[in-house]
């Protein structure tokens, strides 16, 4: 793949996504960061990548008219769009045995619609600037898809969606040239996952990998640089398993 590639990152101004954003750039890949409302984060990225030109683009991705504004405004402004990372995504913890049922509906709205909904549709609204040329859509889903998450029904379930998504767009895409690939981390040393890794549970989440620790954004970064724009096309409708073998599934 040519490493002058266009990549659009979804929720690039932080953790993952700002790992990936500077991976990709220090390839020479040019970086169209997406963000929702930390403005002043994608600027300092912005500022941080190397070659370029690189582009910042604003969009709620939960409302589907954003989401294909944004897309389109990438395509149009950075003139190419090759590389689709749906990396933005939310979590919640609640005990559902106590937990009212509105606020069950609420939460598994707004999971669902960032997770899984927005990803849909982004891929789908990539996919027709793609399909004359070619390209590729990398999922960040998670492990919680596959061991189950009991304090986060809603996060499991958004992520094995996500993962079904990407190998039947696989499948659908590959004729057209389009690659789709899933990467799964465990926990990862991000601000979503801080309070968690901070508190009483800390210690045992580190324990469940060999190694004793959590995943670093950068090791789910340069997994995700290798997808966008090294691997083999064949390797279309894999999901890879970064988690440090606390989960192994067969």
């Amino acid at each position: 793949m040519i490493h002058s590639c266009v990549v659009l990152i979804t929720g690039a101004s932080g953790g993952v996504g700002q790992a990936a954003a500077l991976a990709c750039a220090s390839q020479g890949a040019r970086i169209a960061i997406a963000y929702h409302k930390n403005r002043s984060a994608a600027d300092r990225l912005l500022a941080t990548l190397p070659g370029g030109p690189h582009g910042i683009f604003q969009a709620d991705i939960t409302q589907p008219n954003e989401a294909k504004d944004l897309v389109d405004a990438v395509y149009i402004s950075m003139g190419s769009l090759d590389v689709l990372v749906n990396n933005a995504g939310v979590s919640a913890r609640h005990d559902v045995t106590t937990m009212s049922y509105a606020d069950w509906q609420s939460t598994w709205r707004r999971i669902m619609d960032t997770n899984l909904t927005a990803a849909a549709n982004l891929a789908f609204c990539a996919a027709q600037h793609m399909i004359s040329a070619g390209g590729r859509i990398i999922n960040v889903s998670s492990r919680g898809a596959f061991r189950g998450e009991p304090l986060m029904p809603w996060y499991g379930a958004s992520k094995a969606g996500m993962n079904a998504m990407g190998q039947s767009l696989a499948q659908a895409l590959g004729p057209h040239n389009i690659f789709v690939y899933t990467v799964a981390p465990g926990f990862i040393e991000t601000p979503m996952a801080a309070a968690v890794l901070a508190g009483p549970e800390g210690a045992a989440i580190r324990q469940q990998s060999p190694m004793g620790r959590v995943a670093q954004p950068q090791e789910v970064a340069e997994t995700i640089r290798y997808l966008a724009l090294e691997a083999p096309a064949f390797m279309t409708g894999s999901i890879i398993d970064i988690n440090g073998a606390s989960y192994l599934r067969s």
